[in-house]
């Protein structure tokens, strides 16, 4: 236990990958419908960690935090809707926290991009930086059992692991089960295991300031003032008529639409015209709005248009 007047350095290290699918899990899913905050992260880090070492929370300081992800190149980006100014963005909100990015190219293979050598150089810089500059705590935002080597390597040093992670399961709009389960053995040896998931839901049934500060206030995908005039707001736009946007984050079954100051989500069943498999991110694509179950905006009668067809309407 640290005296009350030591500093606690603390090393946050983000698997960029693990931690956008669990921000896309509480932006789409969970019923907070917000992304995670960084700046609330760290705070919830100080937090806690002051608990657990028995100091205040202004003894305890993340020193220095760095995001590892794999990322598609300038050229690629601009090709995929509003993907180059989103990555852009997230970069303004990781330089305005003090998180340094670690990037490396995403690779094709089998037709499909995937991170290639990530979780390798984050372990590596995570050792290093804990060995030069001596962290007291080093936190890892993850939950692959493949930085177990590291926690062992750190564990060897006198530096204490936080495993920040996340377990829960989902069906989506094909009927798929999605599961997400932290490893075992990755548990079994830090010092300290936190599962978020519990964290999280208990925090908010009970009004925590520190936990409803894990969620960003503002939406951050595409600027509010951006709207063409060819799209309006979706708040007063329900009424049938035809709008147009571009697609995003188009996956197995279903995809997004971008649509101030939402983006909206369409289903494999809702495209019209065409097959769902002809509509890539970045297409242009007429549609109407209707609310789903849950009263939330949803695109249907989905079809994909050229913009050379625009002077048509």
């Amino acid at each position: 236990m640290s005296s009350p007047k030591d500093i606690v350095r603390i090393g946050v290290f983000y698997d960029g990958n693990y931690f956008l699918h669990v921000s896309n899990y509480y932006n789409y899913v969970h019923s907070r419908r917000k992304r995670l905050n960084i700046g609330g992260m760290h705070k919830f880090i100080r937090n806690l960690i002051a608990r657990e070492e028995g100091t205040e929370t202004r003894y305890c300081q993340v020193t220095e935090a760095h995001y590892f992800r794999g990322r598609l190149s300038a050229q690629e980006a601009s090709q995929r809707g509003n993907q180059l100014y989103n990555d852009r963005v997230f970069d303004d909100i990781l330089m305005s926290e003090g998180v340094i990015t670690h990037y490396l190219p995403l690779r094709t293979r089998s037709g499909k991009k995937e991170e290639k050598g990530i979780d390798v150089w984050l372990a590596l810089e995570a050792f290093e930086q804990t060995f030069y500059k001596r962290f007291d705590v080093l936190v890892l935002i993850t939950s692959d059992g493949d930085y177990v080597p590291l926690i062992r390597k750190l564990n060897s040093i006198g530096t204490k692991v936080m495993v920040i992670s996340w377990d829960f399961e989902y069906t989506d709009d094909m009927g798929r089960d999605i599961v997400t389960r932290t490893s075992q053995d990755l548990i079994q040896e830090v010092t300290y295991p936190v599962p978020m998931h519990e964290i999280i839901n208990n925090g908010l049934k009970a009004n925590d300031p520190v936990i409803i500060n894990l969620f960003e206030t503002q939406e951050y995908s595409m600027p509010a003032m951006v709207a063409s005039s060819t799209s309006s707001s979706v708040s007063s736009e329900n009424d049938g008529s035809v709008k147009r946007g571009r697609t995003m984050n188009m996956n197995s079954g279903y995809g997004f639409i971008q649509f101030p100051p939402n983006n909206l989500f369409f289903h494999y069943l809702d495209v019209v015209d065409c097959d769902f498999s002809d509509i890539e991110e970045g297409d242009w694509v007429e549609f109407t709005i209707e609310k789903n179950e849950r009263g939330q905006d949803v695109a249907k009668n989905v079809h994909k248009v050229e913009p050379e067809d625009f002077n048509r309407y």
